[in-house]
């Protein structure tokens, strides 16, 4: 694992953890790169998602320096929820900033 996707999975745990004591949940106290977010036998409800979502995109802007939505229409729209479990949210916002960071500048 790279560092950018060390600082992201951390980013994801950290704002996971912030949100166990507001949701009461002990499973997300330790969250792993398994821990389910949403759907099937998910830790989060859809406002949950949504809270934790901000939290990342805010840590990704604060620690980061990237500004990136996470939650769009194609994240919506795939076939494989990229909020299944931590693993997946962090491959998929690595490859939103290697997209982010590959795009050729506007002129």
């Amino acid at each position: 694992m790279n560092p950018i996707e060390q600082k992201i999975q951390n980013l994801i745990y950290q704002s996971l953890q912030n949100l166990s004591d507001e949701l009461e949940n002990e499973l997300l106290k330790q969250p792993n790169k398994n821990t389910k977010i949403y759907g099937v036998d998910g830790n989060l409800d859809s406002l949950a998602l949504v809270s934790l979502i901000s939290d990342i995109e805010m840590g990704l802007s604060d620690e980061m320096g990237i500004d990136i939505t996470i939650a769009d229409e194609k994240a919506m729209s795939q076939r494989s929820s990229p909020f299944k479990d931590v693993s997946t949210l962090s491959a998929y916002i690595s490859k939103l900033i290697d997209e982010k960071t590959t795009q050729a500048p506007c002129q």
